[in-house]
């Protein structure tokens, strides 16, 4: 095969393929997963224990998650 040939079949293919790639379409947003009843109770806990540490937030957790009054801070 002659140079000239190569480079244009080699042309060809580039450009084939960039046009693939430029009508491919776009990708969507994954959909939207709701949360479960024991993961939003989650959610919410855990921004209710902001700042507490250790064993404190550990007691607060199990008392939230459990749905009991919160532990006072002593």
């Amino acid at each position: 095969m002659s140079i000239s040939l190569r480079v244009l079949a080699a042309s060809a293919a580039l450009a084939f393929a960039g046009s693939t790639l430029a009508a491919a379409p776009k990708t969507e947003a994954p959909p939207v997963k709701h949360r479960t009843a024991q993961q939003q109770r989650m959610a919410d806990c855990n921004k209710r224990a902001t700042g507490k540490k250790g064993d404190e937030r550990k007691a607060f957790m199990s008392s939230c998650l459990k749905k009991k009054a919160a532990p006072t801070a002593h």
